[in-house]
């Protein structure tokens, strides 16, 4: 369970200082899947990043499992985000003089993981172990990075914008790989993006405006990727 507790968080100073975070609270459950909703502004990219352990807020709590990450020191906050989260993002941030599966070892060995290679497999690029990313489409890369944020084993999943550079198809695949991986490992999902239909898949559904949460809602029955508009 993560516990998100009050989170307030501003940016700039003195007369340039502004809030951006009001009053967060929210609860995600583990093994659910969490969609952020907001347009450009609305904070949902910083809350991300502060219920992750990527930033720090200036007041709340964020709770895992009753543990307060808000609590730990620099040193503590990064075995945290190693041991416990992976992050995917709209740039693929993949690194360019290596192939497919040495990026995704970099991950796998964050855990100790030796068995990497099934997650390439997993997500459907098996045959290309030795491509390097400028050989591989837009799709292929972003399945990629998310081979390399699964090969750590991460308990939770945060995802922002992963679909925004894709087309349609493209998009619809690599959402499709995600939720199958989820449903094969019990990881939880929490993901940032502009597009309402991905709500559709989700357990849960965070509608942020101008740093508040404006709308909590549950879905009694979630859509896959090939079930929703776009």
């Amino acid at each position: 369970m993560i516990d998100v507790k009050h989170v307030t968080k501003y940016y700039g100073s003195r007369e340039s200082r502004f809030q951006v975070l009001r009053e967060i609270s929210f609860q995600i459950r583990d093994g659910s899947f969490t969609v952020i909703l907001g347009a450009s502004g609305s904070g949902k990219s910083t809350l991300l990043q502060i219920v992750s352990g990527l930033d720090r807020p200036d007041s709340g709590q964020i709770f895992y499992d009753g543990a307060d990450i808000t609590a730990l020191d620099e040193a503590k906050l990064t075995r945290f985000r190693r041991d416990t989260v992976g992050f995917i993002f709209q740039q693929y941030y993949l690194l360019p003089g290596m192939d497919v599966r040495k990026n995704v070892k970099l991950g796998a060995d964050l855990a100790g993981n030796k068995d990497f290679e099934d997650m390439i497999r997993a997500v459907g690029l098996g045959q290309k172990l030795h491509k390097y990313p400028s050989e591989l489409s837009g799709g292929e890369q972003q399945r990629v990075s998310v081979a390399r944020a699964l090969a750590k084993k991460p308990k939770v999943l945060f995802l922002d914008e992963p679909t925004g550079a894709l087309d349609e198809a493209t998009g619809r695949q690599v959402l499709d790989y995600i939720c199958k991986l989820q449903m094969e490992y019990g990881f939880t999902i929490v993901m940032v993006t502009h597009n309402q239909n991905i709500a559709e898949m989700a357990d849960t559904v965070i509608r942020m405006n101008s740093g508040s949460i404006q709308e909590l809602c549950t879905n009694t029955a979630r859509k896959n990727a090939y079930e929703i508009g776009w």
